[in-house]
This record gives structure tokens, C-alpha cells and sequence, in this order.
């Protein structure tokens, strides 16, 4: 890595960054490939007006230069709170540009999002497998709690 990095939102034109880097997250994480037509369906997520569905934030290498992570997040409701928080879906970086603090940024912007949107918290799951995801967010402060995800068909 070369040059100062920093984080800023996703633009229309990273699309086809972002597509990669969501690939390279799925085999990254043992998870099937995402189905074609990705490009499609993320872009009124991310872009509608008058404020999108789903944040994108994205690591850059240099100003302007190559778009190496991601991380994505919405508002959701929790019902125990009976108030909404910040969920973070995605946040991956590609290989060779971890360790070197873009992970940190890219969860400031994530928390800095959550600021924004006037929520009290952050939240996100990551495979139990992944040690140094888990050991990367205890030096950030974060907890966790022990919870199975399951997924159920609407169809």
C-alpha cells in the first residue's frame, strides 16, 4: 500500500469496485458467489433519493486512487430497545490492506454514520471462525453476545 488512505462514500462509478470486492468477500468467508445481477439490485439501495436504504462506505489507497474495502450498513428497529440502531451488514478488506488501520477508519465512518442518522449504536456479526475479526473488534471496545443467525425462505 502506497500514499495516505482514507474512507468516503460510495460513488455510483465504484459499482463495479464494490461488485469485486463483495465477490472476493463471499470466498473470503466460504459463502457461495453473489447471483448474477448484483450490480442491479445494490444500485437504488445505495444510491435512491432522497437518502438510500443501504450506506456504503468504501476504502480508498491515495486520493482517488484504488477502492480496496467496504463496509455497508442500514438503520434497523430493535423491539427490546423500542429504538432504532445502526446495523453494519458488510465490512471487508482485501487482502494486503488489512492490519494498516483501514479497518479502523472504515468503522469510525460507520460510527460516525450512526452519529448522523441520531442512533445510539452499532451492530454487526461476523463467522465465529474468524479470529482476528473477533480480536480486531475487541481492541476497537466493541462486545459481543452469543447468537445463531437462520435464514428462512419467504417462498
Amino acid at each position: 500500500m502506497t500514499g495516505p488512505a482514507g474512507v468516503r462514500r460510495a460513488r455510483v462509478e465504484d459499482l463495479p469496485e464494490l461488485i469485486a470486492l463483495i465477490g472476493e468477500h463471499a470466498v473470503y468467508e466460504k459463502a457461495d458467489p453473489p447471483a448474477e445481477g448484483l450490480a442491479g439490485r445494490l444500485e437504488p439501495l445505495l444510491f435512491g433519493a432522497p437518502e438510500p436504504r443501504l450506506i456504503c462506505l468504501v476504502a480508498e489507497v491515495g486520493d482517488g486512487g484504488p477502492v480496496v474495502g467496504y463496509a455497508t450498513c442500514s438503520a434497523e428497529v430493535s423491539t427490546w430497545d423500542g429504538a432504532e440502531y445502526l446495523h453494519m451488514d458488510c465490512l471487508f478488506l482485501r487482502d494486503g490492506h488489512r492490519g494498516l488501520g483501514l479497518g479502523e477508519k472504515l468503522m469510525e465512518a460507520v460510527r460516525g454514520e450512526a452519529r448522523r442518522l441520531g442512533l445510539g449504536h452499532v451492530q454487526w456479526q461476523t463467522p465465529l471462525w474468524n479470529e482476528g475479526a473477533i480480536r480486531f473488534y475487541g481492541r476497537i471496545g466493541a462486545t459481543s453476545k452469543e447468537k445463531r443467525r437462520f435464514f428462512w425462505p419467504a417462498g
